[in-house]
């Protein structure tokens, strides 16, 4: 609408120097990324195994995974904990079940408690 589109460009630019002045402070860009338009509710749907959500869970309840994944891998993993303890109980993320995965670990390995109710 030709009514707003001032206004929308100038929000554009705003927002996007905005940004940019937070990821030059340290902010990481999957973060300061929230100030932008992308970052709106997103509803996701996916179809897992168990083979495939321990790797999920091996991948996404690491420190070095986006903050907003690794908290929704963590619920789910409560869940998953709940549901089928056997199957479970060894999940989570690849620094406490075995050896760091990581070509670069994080050197803050999460406890077994994190994720665990």
């Amino acid at each position: 609408d030709a009514r707003f589109a001032a206004e929308a460009e100038s929000s554009m630019r705003y927002m996007m120097k905005l940004y940019q002045r937070m990821t030059e402070a340290g902010i990481p860009c999957e973060d300061a990324r929230y100030v932008t338009p992308q970052a709106v509710p997103t509803t996701l749907y996916m179809t897992m195994n168990a083979r495939e959500l321990l790797h999920f869970f091996s991948l996404r309840c690491c420190n070095r995974a986006q903050w907003e994944i690794r908290e929704l891998a963590d619920r789910m993993l409560r869940l998953c904990m709940k549901a089928s303890p056997e199957i479970f109980k060894y999940a989570g993320p690849g620094c406490v079940t075995r050896k760091c995965p990581e070509k670069r670990p994080c050197g803050h390995p999460r406890e077994k408690g994190e994720w665990t109710e």
